[in-house]
């Protein structure tokens, strides 16, 4: 009887705290998918100029359009692309009409296009400010010598290209390249696995269940067979 009694109380309690686990997954899926709904909505806004001060929190994803010059200088990060495999994201200086000298993430190129001539031409861009954070502890250091990038390292490459460290990821372009993909700032990138947590722990607290369960009607039936 006591056995049992434990049993019950402490099935009881894990089963609440794997349930309420489960529960706490879905609140934060829904709370995750609004935040990203926002964000595609901020994405795709009407866009405004590069403010002089930007904040890496505030101005994430803002929409901006500007105008000026795409320079030659530019650097390589490794990347890659759904269907097309590896290739590399062009990162360009560029310099605006009011003097200023920012950067560009033009766009996905492949491998065999890398070293391609990319002349100096003046452009319209609409594009999303972005500050990346790419580099994990696995992630390889940039070699800068080779102009081979392993991460979108936003103050590294402002100082190579001698810019400020803005960043502006390419949407739209009127001087649009034929062997560079716009790859545009969406939210792709951001985890959302909440769903899969949820799925776990209720998993976890229905397989605890039924072992509990089991537990008491073999203790049961034992008892049953017991002679008396």
């Amino acid at each position: 009887m006591r056995r049992s009694v434990i049993l019950i109380v402490v099935g009881i309690a894990v089963a609440a705290v794997l349930l309420g686990l489960g529960k706490w997954q879905v609140e934060r899926l829904a709370w995750k998918n609004q935040m990203l709904a926002d964000i595609e909505a901020h994405i795709t806004q009407a866009p405004v100029a590069v403010p002089a001060n930007p904040d890496p929190i505030a101005d994430r994803y803002l929409p901006v359009s500007v105008t000026g010059t795409v320079t030659t200088d530019e650097l390589h990060v490794l990347a890659s692309a759904r269907g097309q495999g590896a290739g590399y994201r062009i990162i360009t200086a560029f310099e605006t009409e009011d003097g200023r000298r920012l950067m560009l993430d033009r766009g996905f190129v492949a491998i065999n296009a890398k070293d391609d001539t990319r002349p100096e031409h003046d452009a319209t861009i609409i594009g999303n400010l972005h500050w990346p954070d790419e580099r994990t502890g696995s992630t390889p250091g940039n070699d800068l010598v080779n102009n081979d990038w392993f991460s979108r390292d936003i103050p590294q490459m402002a100082q190579a290209l001698d810019a400020e460290p803005i960043l502006i990821v390419v949407r739209d372009t009127d001087y649009p390249e034929p062997r560079v993909t716009p790859w545009p700032v969406d939210t792709a990138g951001i985890p959302n696995n909440h769903l899969e947590y949820a799925v776990t722990w209720f998993s976890f607290a229905a397989i605890w269940i039924i072992g509990i369960a089991y537990l008491l009607w073999r203790d049961r039936r034992a008892k049953d067979e017991r002679p008396e």
